[in-house]
């Protein structure tokens, strides 16, 4: 099998995954040099997305439109926390 041909193959089976760990690395980089304000705040972004998400999904609506409120409300929670 020439390279050409295996790197298309790796590119169509593999791809998506590869890049998915890139990008997951790259984002657990960035947080290194975060206060805890910034750590609670971004945490709660993140949590408050992901049950927005899933709240609007099982009640049913537009679901980037609840992760998005999720997420603000989430960031706003974890940024006024102490």
């Amino acid at each position: 099998m020439p390279a050409a041909a295996f790197l298309k193959v790796f590119v169509m089976m593999y791809g998506s995954r590869v890049i998915l760990v890139i990008a997951s690395l790259a984002v657990l980089s960035g947080c290194s040099g975060l206060t805890r304000q910034q750590q609670r705040t971004l945490s709660g972004g993140a949590i408050g997305a992901a049950g927005g998400a899933v709240i609007t999904a099982v009640v049913g609506g537009p679901v980037l439109v609840g992760t998005a409120i999720g997420a603000g409300v989430g960031a706003v929670a974890g940024a006024v926390t102490h």
